[in-house]
């Protein structure tokens, strides 16, 4: 039952995304309805399991790029591998059913700014002694339409830090935290 309900979710996710990249793709070209521009998404991160990890990441189009903005708390001290997965699924206590990373190019593990890395590869967040972790840098590979867009995938934050080499994963261990990202209003975030 289980398998299932990932599978149905995950191509529910499917669907919205491909229904979402047409309605933002497609100019109407007859004047009478502009197409929906996406700014600004919102990932809400709750612990999987028994984890208590929480909090928000921000993605806000930038000149260049994707701003990533995060904050969460209830992490142990230290590195934790954190990336986008390819669905936007977060109904599982282990996190599995979010997939693998997400790589629309079929790209080899690595740093956020290696030369060739997943889409999703996002390197590490460290947290402080409190458990309480930030994260902001502007990506140039993730966007809110088309391929690479990341609009109803899931961030999934990990036990262990990423070692930014294992193939295809970097070895970071269990998921102790996830969120779907979904269209965020900016006005409601002006300040955030």
């Amino acid at each position: 039952m289980r398998k299932q309900t990932c599978i149905a979710v995950a191509v529910a996710a499917a669907v919205a995304v491909a229904g979402l990249n047409m309605l933002t793709d497609q100019s109407q070209g007859n004047g009478t309805a502009p197409t929906m521009k996406i700014t600004m998404a919102v990932a809400v991160v709750h612990g999987l399991g028994d984890n208590k990890v929480k909090g928000v990441v921000r993605f806000t189009q930038k000149d260049g790029g994707v701003e990533i903005d995060a904050q969460l708390t209830g992490l142990t001290p230290g590195e934790h591998g954190f990336h986008i997965h390819e669905f936007g699924d977060c109904s599982m206590a282990d996190g599995k059913c979010a997939g693998g990373h997400f790589n629309p190019t079929g790209a080899p593990h690595g740093a956020p700014d290696a030369e060739k890395h997943h889409a999703g590869d996002f390197g590490n967040i460290k947290a402080d002694d409190s458990g309480n972790a930030t994260y902001k840098r502007v990506d140039n590979m993730i966007s809110f339409s088309g391929a690479n867009s990341i609009i109803g995938r899931a961030v999934i934050v990990h036990a262990k830090p990423d070692d930014l080499k294992t193939q295809p994963s970097g070895d970071a261990g269990d998921r102790v935290g996830c969120g779907v990202i979904g269209i965020a209003d900016p006005k409601m975030h002006a300040g955030h």
